[in-house]
């Protein structure tokens, strides 16, 4: 009687444990993940310009989707390459490098560019254009951890108008990236991931599609007057385009490209996000991208056109409304093609933004909001004569970048100074600025000695060997750039918060409960939804919400 009792315990311990190991099963793979970004959108354009959305672009995603409203980055500077290299790679620039668009080198005196490679050969376009890989990216990618896992079995593609925005997303294994040429119109690519063009590349690129764009005139998608959400056409807060007397509609390409004198002017519009999404499905189409059975494919989609319209108009001008309206379009043609070729049941899709951008300072200024604008060449200027004033050494100060100022390391130790001596001093001096909220010294950010919020992400955003000696954060509302149009790369919500929107056949559909939620956990979800290992400098966690079941 005993001996059955114990058998009965055994088969009813055996049973659960085979029932919960099979409700511990992951997900079954997706065929296909499809990482967007759409470059410089703040996370109020979902609800801004929710009203003229259609309901098969954003609208779709949002409704059939997760929302996770309150997503945030969570270091500065607020950048297109550390954004898109943070969102990818799941690690903040202290970890995965990128700590800028661009940087100083030490080494070679120079600014470096972020994705430069003189090891590598451009194909498809003009040299210069195509000397780019992803080997200053120091950890790996969703797009690397998915190729180790099915051992190189499937692919990782992206695509961009800009290079960073293709390169930093399809990480170091990629099987190809592609950016657009502005002085050819072709898209191209290096050595670092094939020896030559596909083929099918060639024939897009022989459509001559930028051509195509600029024959007519870039008008409004509604009546001026339906832009409820947008200042008037013509303010003193925009820059004007090159070939064009003032920046109102409608906007004459052919003019602008024959001042210009190429298709780089295709950025500044609309039709720059037409054509990657054209060249998004051309890649999948000819790639075959999520057809295959036991495989899980990557392509990574950057929308760069908003970016170059909100720096030229800022974040409150009709071109930049009517660029969103244009882009949802693009959206809902991309998804159309999902549906029918591949099934929403067999992809998961996730869109953000690499940054947001601060309304036009001016503008502020003008409606008596504390705005201003932050010159970093007179920075640079004035410290130096502090400098020089205080320990008797000129140009102590060798270069300005990104609010990062870099000291001149052999002439420090020629004249044997004391480099601690010299940083406390400068963030002192140029605390005492204007527009200067807080100057942090390296031993500051390092040791987080004192930390608050500013400090706390100036740290995330800080890698020693390309970050400067002595880090500024500027007031709320300030920017280092022209006193037109728009930028970023502040600490601030107007650069931080961006949406993120997840979509596909085991997403549920839900909004977030406004927990805050950092950029960095977009790698660790996807990569926990796939069941495979994290990139390998990510310490986020995954977002529970998404994983549900």
């Amino acid at each position: 009687m005993k001996n059955s009792i114990y058998t009965i315990a055994l088969c009813m311990v055996v049973a659960n444990s085979i029932n919960v190991f099979a409700q511990a099963q992951p997900t079954k793979r997706p065929k296909l993940v499809v990482g967007i970004v759409v470059d410089q959108m703040r996370y109020d354009y979902v609800y801004k310009y929710w009203n003229k959305y259609g309901n098969k672009g954003f609208k779709r995603l949002v409704n059939e989707g997760t929302f996770c409203e309150n997503t945030h980055y969570n270091y500065s500077p607020t950048v297109t390459a550390a954004g898109h290299a943070s969102i990818f790679t799941g690690a903040s620039p202290s970890s995965h490098g990128i700590v800028g668009n661009d940087w100083y080198n030490r080494a070679t005196k120079k600014t470096m560019y972020c994705t430069e490679d003189e090891n590598v050969q451009c194909l498809g376009g003009t040299e210069k254009a195509g000397k780019m890989s992803p080997k200053n990216m120091l950890t790996t990618t969703i797009g690397d951890e998915l190729h180790l896992a099915q051992q190189f079995k499937n692919k990782v593609i992206g695509v961009s108008l800009k290079d960073r925005s293709s390169i930093l997303p399809a990480g170091h294994t990629a099987n190809g990236a592609y950016w657009f040429d502005g002085k050819t119109g072709n898209f191209i690519s290096s050595t670092h991931y094939m020896e030559k063009l596909p083929e099918w590349v060639n024939t897009f690129n022989n459509r001559k599609l930028p051509q195509s764009y600029i024959q007519q005139p870039w008008t409004t998608l509604l009546p001026l007057d339906k832009y409820t959400e947008s200042t008037i056409d013509e303010t003193p807060y925009e820059e004007t385009l090159k070939g064009e007397d003032k920046p109102t509609f409608p906007h004459n390409l052919q003019k602008i490209y024959a001042a210009v004198g190429s298709y780089e002017m295709l950025r500044t519009t609309p039709f720059g996000n037409t054509i990657v999404r054209e060249m998004a499905v051309s890649i999948l189409q000819n790639e075959k991208l999520g057809t295959t059975e036991n495989n899980t494919d990557m392509i990574t989609i950057s929308f760069s056109s908003t970016d170059y319209v909100g720096h030229q108009y800022g974040t409150d001008a009709i071109e930049t409304e009517d660029t969103y309206l244009r882009l949802d379009k693009e959206l809902e043609l991309l998804l159309n093609y999902i549906d029918q070729n591949i099934g929403k049941k067999n992809v998961l899709l996730f869109l953000t933004a690499d940054h947001g951008a601060v309304p036009v300072p001016n503008m502020l200024i003008d409606k008596k909001i504390p705005a201003g604008y932050s010159d970093g060449d007179y920075i640079m200027d004035s410290g130096n004569k502090f400098l020089k004033q205080k320990f008797a050494v000129a140009d102590l100060i060798e270069e300005e970048e990104n609010c990062n100022l870099y000291l001149n390391l052999s002439a420090i130790a020629s004249n044997n100074l004391d480099i601690d001596k010299i940083e406390t001093e400068l963030a002192r001096f140029l605390q005492q600025q204007e527009g200067i909220k807080n100057a942090f010294t390296s031993r500051e950010i390092t040791t987080m000695s004192n930390a608050n919020y500013a400090q706390e992400m100036i740290a995330n955003g800080y890698y020693s060997k390309r970050s400067g000696n002595v880090v500024l954060a500027l007031n709320a509302g300030w920017l280092t750039y022209k006193k037109k149009g728009t930028s970023h790369g502040t600490q601030y919500t107007y650069d931080t918060h961006v949406p993120l929107i997840w979509w596909g056949g085991n997403v549920p559909k839900a909004k977030s409960d406004y927990t805050h939620t950092t950029i960095t956990q977009i790698a660790p979800t996807v990569t926990t939804y796939l069941g495979i290992e994290k990139p390998n400098g990510s310490i986020a966690n995954p977002i529970q919400l998404i994983l549900k079941k």
